[in-house]
């Protein structure tokens, strides 16, 4: 149920957003926030109150703090208790991410896409998918055969790409098209 408000509010938004680059003429209207002496935020500020707003919104009663990592561009959020941030399987914070980008390049605010992180999730799922490709990596050397993975999405694929590309007698595949692309780890015998 909540996903599925979730996906409405998503799908109202990039609608408007969609409208609104068709037209020519911002829907809302154009306020700019005094901080301190300043004109306007800055690009960051911008990104950084709306992340805290939205997940505020989301997550009633939390007290948000976001960290930002300039060079790759990564916005990590912090707080007790953000799980309806993150959805099931990441799929909010990927929505939030996609919306953030999105203003992003609506507003010409970053050359850079935008990653967001809640409470270290894609962090640790990164580490998760590493440690289980390496395993399994291991797995196909030992018993010499190949193992299929789950379907999984390109992001995930990517990393355990990179991670087996370091392995000598391991060569990974991608095959079948989205949604059911998924990894193929093959052992590679002497003299292949």
């Amino acid at each position: 149920m909540e996903d599925k408000k979730m996906e409405d509010a998503l799908d109202s938004f990039v609608q408007s957003l969609e409208e609104e680059q068709k037209s020519g003429e911002l829907v809302e209207k154009k306020k700019r926030k005094r901080i301190g002496n300043t004109e306007a935020k800055n690009g960051m500020d911008r990104i950084i109150e709306f992340i805290k707003t939205t997940i505020e919104s989301i997550c009633i009663g939390e007290d948000i703090r976001v960290e930002v990592d300039k060079s790759s561009m990564q916005f990590s959020v912090y707080g007790e208790d953000l799980a309806m941030a993150i959805g099931k399987n990441g799929k909010n914070m990927e929505a939030l991410e996609y919306i953030v980008n999105l203003i992003s390049n609506r507003k010409k605010l970053f050359d850079k896409s935008i990653l967001i992180d809640i409470k270290d999730y894609r962090k640790n799922k990164v580490k998760k998918i590493k440690k289980t490709a390496i395993k399994l990596a291991k797995k196909a050397m030992r018993e010499g055969k190949r193992i299929k993975l789950k379907p999984m999405c390109a992001f995930e694929r990517k990393i355990i790409h990179n991670t087996l590309a370091g392995f000598e007698h391991i060569q990974t595949k991608s095959k079948n098209r989205e949604p059911y692309r998924r990894i193929i780890i093959y052992p590679l015998r002497e003299g292949n």
